[in-house]
C-alpha cells in the first residue's frame, strides 16, 4: 500500500455524466491537507460520462466497465486498485465541501476501534436528510410500523452536534477506516444494489467495530440521482432477500404492508 496517499475516493457512476462531473470537481476543489487519489468506476454508461471525465486526465482514474456490473462490485474494483489508507466511497450524486475528507479521518485517527465514519447528509435544498438506520430487523420492523416507534426500522438522522456511534448508515459518503478494512476488505458482491450498505455495517459492527456519524461534517446529497434508471423493486426485493433470508423478507413485507393499509383504511 502506497503509505503517500491518504484516502482513495471512489465513485461509482452510470449514466449520471453532470452529477458525476460536480461530484469529482467537488473533491478536486475541497481544501484539503490529506493527499487524495480519485477512482471512478463506470459501469457502461451510454451519456458521455466516460469522455467528460478526460478532461481530468491522470489526476483522475477510470475504470470503464463493458456493462452493468452493480454498485458493490463496481465498488470493488475501486477498492482492489486503490492505494490510500482510507477508502472514501462517494455517490455520484453527492457533493462535498472544504476539510470533509480530513475531519471525517481525523475522528477517525483518534478512535482506533472506528471502522466507518460518515457525515451528515443533505438534501439539494440544504435540509438535512435521513441516512441512518438500525439495522433491520423483524423486532424492529414490529416496534416502528405497528407499535409507531419510531426510528427503530426507517432511516433517520441524529439529533445534536456532537459524533454519536449508530448502527448503520446509507453508503452515499461512507468512510471506510484501515482495520476495517482488514477485516472486511471488500462489500458484497451478493448485492447489485441496494443493503450492500447495511450488510457491510453489520459485517463491521460483528467484528467489534463501531461506525459513527458525525453531524458537523455535512456533505451534499441529491437523492436518488445516482440510481435513475434503475427499477427499484426490481433491485431492492432481490436484496432483501439475500439479506434478511426469503422468510423474514416477507415477514417484513407483511408488517409494513398491514401498516400501510391501516392508514388507508383509517386515512391516518
Amino acid at each position: 500500500m502506497d503509505k503517500e496517499i491518504d484516502v482513495s475516493v471512489i465513485v461509482v457512476s452510470y449514466n449520471t455524466k453532470n452529477y458525476t462531473l460536480s461530484c469529482v470537481k467537488s473533491v478536486f476543489r475541497s481544501k484539503t491537507k490529506k493527499k487524495i487519489e480519485v477512482i471512478v468506476v463506470d459501469n457502461a454508461s451510454c451519456d458521455g460520462t466516460c469522455q467528460s471525465l478526460q478532461k481530468f486526465g491522470s489526476k483522475l482514474k477510470l475504470i470503464k466497465n463493458n456493462k452493468n456490473l452493480g454498485f458493490a462490485k463496481a465498488n470493488n474494483q475501486g477498492i482492489k486498485i486503490a492505494k490510500g489508507k482510507y477508502l472514501f466511497l462517494l455517490n455520484s450524486d453527492a457533493e462535498i465541501g472544504d476539510y470533509v475528507i480530513d475531519r471525517l479521518i481525523d475522528f477517525a485517527d483518534f478512535h482506533p476501534n472506528v471502522g466507518v465514519v460518515v457525515p451528515r447528509l443533505l438534501n439539494s435544498d440544504g435540509s438535512v436528510q435521513k441516512s441512518v438506520f438500525k439495522l433491520p430487523t423483524l423486532s424492529g420492523a414490529i416496534l416502528e410500523y405497528w407499535l409507531n416507534m419510531k426510528g427503530n426500522y426507517g432511516q433517520y438522522s441524529p439529533k445534536g452536534k456532537a459524533p454519536v456511534e449508530i448502527e448503520s448508515a446509507v453508503m452515499a459518503a461512507f468512510l471506510i477506516t484501515p482495520i476495517a478494512r482488514k477485516y472486511a476488505p471488500f462489500l458484497n458482491e451478493k448485492y447489485f444494489m441496494y443493503f450492500e450498505d447495511l450488510d457491510y455495517c453489520r459485517k463491521i459492527r460483528n467484528f467489534g467495530l463501531s461506525i459513527y456519524y458525525l453531524p458537523y461534517v455535512k456533505v451534499v446529497h441529491h437523492l436518488g440521482k445516482s440510481g435513475y434508471g434503475y427499477n427499484q423493486w426490481r433491485r431492492l426485493v432481490p436484496s432483501s432477500k439475500i439479506y434478511h433470508g426469503a422468510l423474514k423478507h416477507y415477514l417484513i413485507w407483511f408488517v409494513m404492508k398491514t401498516n400501510q393499509l391501516v392508514k388507508k383504511i383509517y386515512n391516518v
